[in-house]
């Protein structure tokens, strides 16, 4: 009887879990991701976050919560480029605004749905004050958003005889967000940028519905009357990967480690600079090392370029293959890193891409080379910087245009002499270069001549 019981008791386990099994199967699963702040990097994080997670769940369809005036640019171009190659169909509930930038990734996604009140459009570039960017930012916007409206494709209408293509939507719509010289008959006249209400952009087909909620999208719309909904949380983490990766920052961070380079092999010992340009360097590259872009041999090529310059500086006199080769390397690890190659192959690199990593490495290098001359015209002489130079306590050197008559004598090297430095002699301090290699502050050295108004010295072996 027991033995009955059991199986009785299994049997209806059994049903029990089929049936909760297949309740989950028949309930489809709706990932939101919310872009409601300033299209930068943190939202393009939370995008592509939110993309991998929903296809790593399974998810049967993504929907945008968005309410955005815009952003950058170039984070837009990363979203909306990740929207239209998903292999999960994304649709876009416009809250209120889908300004600029919103626009464009609002005409990325499968399906847009308004809210009443709700705006898409404006997508005119501009700078920082409001007014419009040159015409060279504008076509190339223009061109993006008509491509992206035509990644949408065409409804094949026949009629009698005839087959007609009509735009799902139309790109010249779409350009006119952009370009107020573009003129469409019963829309919009020149001297305007488009701007639509969900009405407007319903009718003129940038608009599959009007709902209130996204509930209303998911039920009346996608069809999902009984459905699962897992949202994007952001972290704190994302905001401060998207902070350290914007490209202003990115450019502070190359000037701190060129600065501190220099700074480091002026002082050496000092310490300061050298913990600011190691600090930089992880800054800079843990980011994008942690979002696939930088590999381990992009960060390796670097720091054989900062050693191949130490070495040029410390230990080969004079300034040749090592100091070159180890610029090129330094240079070239900064500008690969931001790039999005695999094992050295830059097919799918886009010259737009490579262009901006180059601008924000060049930005970061010019800056730091005039950062380091400004800060050298100051160390030593007065102020914050006159506490920072070794020598500080050097203002009353003297050359002498005939110093023969020091040749055999023996002094200090004042300062570190790799080569060139200062060095105390009889209780006064001559410019003095090294026959002997890189000789440490402290060291005894000898005269062995003098050129130039300079004493050229060896170091005195104990």
């Amino acid at each position: 009887m027991k033995k009955k019981l059991g199986l009785f008791c299994g049997f209806v386990f059994a049903m029990i879990a089929q049936f909760i099994s297949a309740d989950d199967v028949s309930h489809p699963l709706v990932y939101k991701i919310d872009i409601k702040k300033e299209i930068s990097n943190p939202t393009r994080l939370y995008l592509s976050n939110g993309l991998a997670e929903a296809n790593a769940l399974g998810a049967d369809a993504v929907l945008i919560h968005m309410n955005t005036y815009g952003g950058q640019v170039d984070a837009a171009d990363s979203m909306r480029t990740a929207i239209l190659y998903s292999p999960i169909p994304v649709y876009v509930f416009i809250d209120n605004n889908a300004a600029s930038a919103g626009a464009l990734i609002s005409i990325a996604c499968k399906k847009i749905y308004m809210r009443k009140g709700a705006n898409i459009g404006a997508a005119t570039v501009v700078n920082q004050t409001g007014a419009a960017m040159p015409d060279k930012y504008q076509s190339y916007m223009r061109s993006m958003i008509r491509s992206t409206a035509e990644a949408h494709g065409q409804d094949t209408i026949i009629q009698k005889n005839d087959t007609i293509y009509k735009w799902k939507r139309d790109p010249l719509i779409a350009e006119a967000m952009v370009d107020e010289r573009v003129a469409i008959p019963n829309l919009i006249d020149t001297g305007k940028v488009l701007t639509f209400t969900a009405q407007e952009a319903q009718k003129w087909g940038y608009c599959d519905g009007i709902a209130e909620t996204p509930n209303e999208v998911i039920t009346q719309y996608l069809g999902y009357k009984d459905y699962q909904m897992k949202s994007y949380t952001p972290s704190w983490y994302d905001d401060l990967k998207g902070f350290l990766m914007n490209p202003i920052f990115q450019s502070i961070l190359i000037i701190i480690i060129i600065g501190g380079i220099y700074f480091e092999m002026q002082t050496p010992g000092l310490g300061f600079p050298s913990a600011a340009a190691l600090l930089a360097a992880i800054l800079y590259f843990a980011p994008l090392y942690l979002d696939g872009l930088a590999a381990n041999w992009e960060i390796l090529i670097f720091i054989i370029g900062v050693l191949l310059i130490a070495a040029e500086i410390f230990i080969i006199p004079g300034f040749g293959v090592a100091g070159i080769s180890g610029i090129v390397l330094v240079v070239g690890g900064l500008i690969m890193a931001l790039l999005n190659n695999t094992n050295f192959n830059f097919e799918e690199v886009s010259g737009k891409e490579f262009g901006e990593a180059t601008l924000t490495v060049l930005v970061g290098l010019v800056a730091g080379f005039i950062l380091m001359i400004w800060l050298s015209n100051k160390i030593g002489h007065r102020g914050m910087f006159r506490k920072v130079a070794l020598n500080a306590d050097l203002e009353d050197a003297i050359s002498s245009p005939d110093l023969s008559p020091l040749i055999g004598k023996e002094g200090i090297a004042a300062t570190v002499l790799r080569p060139s430095g200062k060095v105390l002699i009889d209780g006064e301090f001559y410019d003095g270069v090294s026959d002997s290699g890189f000789i440490e502050k402290g060291r005894r050295v000898k005269v062995v001549r003098f050129e130039n108004a300079q004493v050229y010295v060896e170091n005195i072996i104990p």
